[in-house]
């Protein structure tokens, strides 16, 4: 791509268009926002990436996470099924933590999510009791979820100044995929075989960056 990006509605078209849209650069040449977005946009007056990400969520319905090697992607909601299906390994929530592959820490958390139809992080944090002199480990346990599938971003939220200025870091909004992708995504999500959807997401890649090495690929899918 040798346009770069300058508007939310560029971001949103190469994420309908790619799939998967990390934020950040990784092994694969060109294949991040921060790659194709001007110096100037980032944490300057101007707005930019970090102001996009929940536009672009809202616009595109994609998902948005510390989906590969806890760093941030976009994922369309088209590749989220198979994205989903592969992290999990087949498993729904209550079968993983039935055969011991989750953390009694883990499942408060995602259970206490599930519960609502999303949570802002800080309600998340309040409700669990992540605190001082609290529960422990909320931000490690949040992006393993996210990393295995369960738990997706939907927004950003910003507090406003008295004169309705949008002020400070854009706080999280999480749900789990089933909520907020809906009955499309719970009918099918386990349609695939898990390695079928890993080596779909493999060959997609590698179809957007023929020149990728194919270890690079596949360590960045996981």
């Amino acid at each position: 791509m040798s346009q770069m990006l300058t508007s939310v509605h560029q971001l949103s078209e190469l994420v309908q268009k790619w799939g998967f849209v990390p934020l950040f650069k990784n092994e694969i040449p060109g294949f991040s926002v921060e790659e194709l977005t001007p110096p100037e946009l980032w944490f300057t007056d101007l707005e930019g990436p970090w102001e996009w990400k929940g536009p672009v969520i809202r616009e595109t319905g994609c998902g948005y996470g510390k989906f590969f090697r806890g760093k941030a992607v976009f994922v369309s909601r088209e590749w989220f099924l198979d994205f989903a299906n592969y992290r999990r390994d087949g498993y729904d929530f209550d079968a993983r933590f039935d055969d011991g592959l989750v953390s009694y820490q883990d499942k408060y958390v995602f259970e206490l999510l599930d519960s609502y139809e999303s949570l802002l992080s800080k309600e998340l944090k309040r409700l669990g009791d992540f605190r001082k002199g609290g529960r422990k480990g909320f931000d490690t346990i949040i992006t393993r979820l996210q990393m295995q599938g369960y738990v997706t971003t939907i927004d950003f939220e910003y507090q406003k100044d008295k004169f309705g200025k949008v002020y400070g870091w854009g706080v999280a909004r999480y749900a789990t995929p089933e909520k907020y992708f809906g009955e499309e995504f719970r009918e099918k999500v386990y349609g695939r075989e898990p390695e079928e959807s890993r080596e779909r997401i493999v060959a997609h890649i590698r179809g957007l960056f023929p020149e990728a090495e194919e270890r690079d690929i596949r360590k960045l899918v996981g």
